[in-house]
């Protein structure tokens, strides 16, 4: 599956030919991978609500209208799986930090061991020999995306069967996944390998993938690992979601738009004294190894269309050195950097190490938060299913049941 168009309007394009499929199609025939190309049984919405080119409330409100909460309580609860792991990983932010710190350990260990290196470039090149696993490698790279079940198999794969480095196999999916989030892809890994939930691991099974597969995918038993164990570690202390700080109006103002939403118009801009735009090109900051040009272009693409919307003059930047961000709103004589909330990931730390010099040249930065966000992130306490259980009160409160 790919992405013709970034855009919102591709985006409801979407939304609205999957409108049908929503309820007991979804329900029943979502776990199917059939392919590449063969990916009709479910939405395709995941890189525009990675964006927010739509948003949650919008597709889950077509979802609860065409076919009622009873009908689309399945589709309902996979969008808020992503919603759920974001409120995660914002109440634990150490998580991210080891996953970035021990990416690093595991890319020096990578330098050094020619052994490891040649099977993770095997994987990675689908180049293994194991059916279905080559496949998918392929898929990711060739097109972006894989099938929800296609990535527990070849994350299990990688990590029980093949023995590699969970956070390897997490920075290959995030290197190329067009609706790679930080949040979800590190969290749905550390699920498979036994770290998000404590004793709990995903072991693919043969039989699980020719069933998904309709046959397609014909793996020996004995080539899987057996009787797994998961991995272990210790699980970081809980902490309060982030304050932020609101924008302040009538104030010279430079608004920072970057990929993490693409709706600004939500927010009011309009209602800012604003004397620059910056558009920010982040991708690269995903890995410290090559980011897919796919993932970079579809980035720009849905920047592109951000600011066609709004109908600003912008200017266009790389993330490179953090401390320019100062330098460029001196530079538009602006007193603070406005921009959509920016959750825990590598764009989070390229914000938190421009701040500094912002508060130095006496500039603010200030955010936007989404009211969906406000509201599903302090139930992301626990597991999924703690929140699911709240999932009509959720709805309620938003207006959307």
């Amino acid at each position: 599956m790919t992405v013709p168009e970034a855009t919102r309007e591709a985006g409801l394009r979407r939304l609205e030919a999957f409108r049908p499929h929503m309820g007991r199609d979804y329900a029943e025939l979502r776990g199917f991978d059939l392919g590449a190309g063969g990916h009709v049984h479910v939405s395709g919405l995941s890189p525009y609500l990675r964006r927010r080119l739509v948003t949650e409330p919008e597709v889950i409100s077509t979802a609860v209208e065409t076919h009622g909460i009873d009908g689309a309580g399945t589709f309902v609860s996979e969008v808020l799986w992503r919603s759920y792991f974001k409120g995660w990983l914002e109440q634990r932010p150490q998580v991210w930090n080891d996953y970035r710190d021990g990416l690093r350990r595991d890319l020096a260990a990578l330098d050094e061991d020619a052994d490891l290196r040649d099977r993770v470039a095997r994987v990675c090149a689908g180049r293994t020999g194991l059916a279905g696993v080559d496949d998918w490698a392929a898929e990711l790279v060739q097109t972006g995306y894989l099938h929800n079940h296609a990535r527990m198999w070849f994350a299990s794969i990688w990590i029980f069967t093949r023995g590699l480095p969970w956070r390897l196999g997490a920075d290959f999916f995030l290197r190329h996944l067009l609706d790679g989030d930080p949040a979800s892809n590190t969290c749905s890994w550390r699920w498979v390998a036994g770290l998000h939930t404590r004793g709990k691991h995903y072991e693919a099974q043969a039989c699980n993938i020719a069933r998904f597969t309709r046959g397609r995918v014909s793996l020996p038993e004995e080539r899987l690992a057996q009787d797994t164990d998961p991995l272990d570690a210790p699980l970081p202390e809980r902490l309060p979601l982030r304050q932020i700080t609101p924008p302040r109006e009538g104030v010279p103002t430079m608004l920072l738009l970057t990929e993490e939403d693409s709706l600004i118009s939500d927010f009011a801009p309009e209602r800012l004294d604003l004397r620059g735009v910056l558009c920010l090109r982040a991708s690269a900051l995903r890995s410290p190894g090559q980011v897919a040009a796919r993932v970079c272009e579809v980035e720009e693409a849905a920047l592109a269309d951000s600011v066609a919307r709004l109908g600003l003059a912008a200017e266009w930047r790389d993330a490179g050195d953090p401390a320019e961000l100062a330098r460029q709103a001196q530079a538009a004589g602006a007193v603070q950097v406005v921009t959509p909330y920016v959750p825990t990931g590598p764009l989070r730390d390229w914000i938190t190490a421009a701040t500094p010099p912002l508060e130095a040249a006496g500039i603010a930065l200030a955010e936007w938060q989404r009211g969906w966000d406000a509201l599903v992130w302090p139930h992301a306490t626990a597991g999924f299913f703690k929140l699911r259980k709240r999932m009509p009160r959720i709805l309620h409160e938003a207006g959307l049941a």
